[in-house]
């Protein structure tokens, strides 16, 4: 992955207007040659919008669209250097995998022998070698997704584009082939554009993810940044699994700050921008909560709680606690000797939860 000056791709203050309802607007991105880029939202989210922007299937209202640092706004899809894989996969039924496969080459009219030399070593690049006799209602479905991929890539594009192409897939499946698209885009070495609304999938292949939410991106950062450092309850939401309490940041002290909420008081990170004496939420993450019979040492954040609730889940145990009358957490603990504290076999027990000052975020509202 390269961050030169010059992006793979630039959206740059990008809007699409379907009648009153706004698709995008004023998106400004950069994605960098060589990246595994993921736009990840819910449906709606605008994220499909603008990976047809950059295919070239539609245009936007205002903004420009930049490849390789030229403006292709007002250009057809066939005078770009991309291509786009679907979740459907398109194949042709009546024709050969070979064939498929070779369908944009016969289009440019490349000579056959061309044709078959660049089949065989698509083949190979995504394991499915002497196949191209085959027709796609003989592959299963992970296969007919590897012979799209093949399809989209014979044509050396500079840019792959794909709208969630795993999204017909059994989990399990779904799973492998999330492994085999990130080896294969090393391999092949160009830039991905990845659509998704499964937050697994993108943490799992991306270098970075823009968070998107109702046609604006929220936040854009390489996995580790998306879930550690969420700037909003939104994105902190959407990507993993976060515990919420709704309170009041009381004051600060660097880039932390002190948040009270029912009688506790809490020391976490702060989001730059939040005021103290105005309302905040602050963020932590189940597994961030440390549970223990005995008072932990020395940290400003340890609260006796109540169990609630208690559910065994093989590789860990989940426990709903309860802090304070309107402060409820929930808490992962992973199983790695036993399933859970002796202590904490019944609801009711008492116990003690903490947590450190940076493994927790006060964010607006």
């Amino acid at each position: 992955m390269s961050s030169s000056a010059i992006p793979a791709v630039r959206l740059s203050g990008v809007s699409r207007q379907f009648g009153e309802y706004k698709a995008l607007d004023s998106v400004s991105l950069d994605i960098f040659d060589g990246e595994f880029f993921s736009m990840l939202g819910p449906s709606g989210s605008g994220k499909t919008t603008c990976l047809r922007l950059i295919a070239g299937f539609d245009q936007p209202n205002a903004g420009r669209v930049e490849l390789h640092g030229q403006d292709v706004t007002d250009l057809p899809p066939y005078e770009r250097e991309v291509n786009t894989v679907f979740q459907d996969y398109a194949l042709f039924p009546h024709m050969s995998v070979g064939d498929n496969i070779a369908y944009g080459l016969m289009i440019k009219k490349v000579s056959k022998a061309e044709r078959i030399k660049r089949v065989a070593e698509m083949l190979e690049l995504v394991r499915l070698p002497g196949m191209e006799k085959r027709r796609p209602s003989q592959l299963s479905g992970g296969q007919r997704q590897r012979v799209a991929l093949a399809r989209a890539l014979i044509n050396r594009p500079r840019v792959l584009l794909l709208d969630e192409p795993l999204g017909a897939l059994d989990l399990k499946l779904r799973k492998e082939m999330q492994i085999e698209l990130k080896q294969l885009q090393r391999e092949v070495g160009i830039t991905f554009v990845y659509v998704t609304h499964d937050q697994e999938e993108a943490l799992t292949m991306s270098d970075r993810i823009a968070v998107m939410e109702h046609g604006h991106v929220l936040q854009v950062g390489t996995p580790l940044d998306i879930y550690e450092t969420p700037n909003s309850r939104f994105v902190a939401d959407f990507i993993g699994e976060t515990n919420f309490i709704s309170g009041t940041l009381a004051s600060i002290d660097g880039v932390r700050g002190e948040f009270r909420a029912d009688g506790l008081k809490i020391v976490a990170l702060v989001e730059p921008g939040i005021q103290p004496g105005t309302p905040a939420t602050l963020a932590v993450r189940p597994e961030r909560i440390a549970l223990t019979e005995a008072p932990p040492g020395d940290t400003p954040n340890a609260f006796l709680a109540d169990v609630v609730e208690r559910i065994y889940v093989g590789t860990d145990t989940r426990f709903g606690v309860r802090l304070a009358p309107t402060v409820s957490l929930r808490v992962r603990r992973q199983n790695l000797g036993s399933a859970s504290l002796p202590a904490l076999s019944d609801s009711g027990a008492k116990v003690w939860v903490s947590w450190t000052p940076d493994s927790a975020r006060i964010l607006p509202g």
